[in-house]
């Protein structure tokens, strides 16, 4: 009877362990963009090489094939229509279908968060179209998460959803990465995100990339990837 109870005791802690190593390590949900795929974006986390995040979990999900306006109609992966390309501040947006895709984005963060790991560790990072939707979801979750990084995105509602926008969700902070010589994405669109979160009351930190187009370099992501860090241990002060 008593080699059970020990045995059920190294149960309990191991399990205990377990669950606490989940809730502590980070989640990372990457968005690609209009036509592309997840598994084309694997390659970004070998680039995160910190030993903090040497335990993340890492998620790249793909777009269903949808037909796309700017593209003629075309069907191709595309997380929501977009209207018009290049994209410029003021440019035309679907907002039904982004927050039909903000619904399964939402859905891969509550699952996530059912199996144990810590809202303030959920990271979603999104390029271009997956950007719009990056920023979407994070503004319309009803929780505060780790961070949103908008990498060449655009805004993708309009300013009257702001009041929908939860008060945990204002909380969460925003990276927005913006290549200056982007030609899909304009400059211009990136910086019209500063005035629109600005009144919806959501921190955001602006990086200008000079002379960068429309898609990332390292740079960049190792930028993401401090910037995560410093989120992580922000948290982790404030919970203990």
């Amino acid at each position: 009877m008593v080699k059970l109870l020990r045995n059920c005791f190294f149960c309990i802690s191991s399990s205990s362990r377990n669950s606490d190593a989940m809730a502590r390590r980070p989640f990372i949900l990457w968005l690609h963009g209009l036509g592309d795929s997840g598994p084309a974006n694997e390659n970004i986390k070998t680039v995160f090489k910190s030993p903090e995040l040497s335990d993340a979990k890492w998620l790249f999900p793909s777009a269903p094939y949808n037909p796309v306006t700017c593209n003629q109609g075309r069907v191709m992966p595309s997380w929501f229509d977009v209207p018009e390309l290049p994209f410029r501040a003021g440019s035309r947006i679907d907002e039904t279908s982004i927050l039909e895709a903000v619904k399964k984005v939402h859905a891969i963060i509550d699952q996530e968060i059912a199996r144990g790991t810590r809202p303030e560790n959920v990271f979603i990072c999104g390029i271009s179209q997956g950007g719009a939707l990056t920023l979407a979801s994070v503004l319309l979750y009803p929780k505060t998460l780790g961070g949103g990084a908008v990498l060449s995105g655009w805004v993708p509602l309009t300013s009257s959803m702001i009041n929908q926008f939860p008060e945990e969700a204002k909380k969460t902070p925003i990276l927005w990465s913006h290549g200056t010589d982007d030609e899909l994405v304009l400059f211009e669109a990136g910086q019209a995100a500063l005035p629109f979160l600005e009144k919806a009351g959501v921190t955001c930190e602006f990086k200008a990339y000079p002379g960068l187009a429309h898609w990332m370099n390292d740079e960049e992501l190792q930028y993401i990837e401090s910037w995560i860090k410093s989120r992580m241990q922000s948290s982790s002060s404030s919970s203990s």
